[in-house]
């Protein structure tokens, strides 16, 4: 889950697994597998780097769970 804003400043979460597709047109849109699509103001780099900060966060947790089981 990614905290995006609004272009009217409101934030909100979005499932980023969920997202097919994005670009600059010049404002940022995001396309859902859905089709549904939301305009942001954070910019294409911005968002794949809460994606990757995301999923890098959520892989560690699992790794380090893992490892803790392990070690019992």
């Amino acid at each position: 889950m990614i905290k995006l804003t609004r272009l009217n400043e409101k934030q909100f979460v979005m499932n980023s697994e969920l997202i097919e597709l994005m670009e600059e047109t010049p404002d940022t849109v995001i396309t859902l597998t859905n089709g549904r699509k939301y305009v942001v103001k954070e910019s294409l780099i911005q968002i794949t780097d809460l994606i990757v900060d995301y999923k890098r966060r959520w892989f560690l947790r699992f790794t380090d769970e893992e490892k803790n089981m392990t070690s019992r």
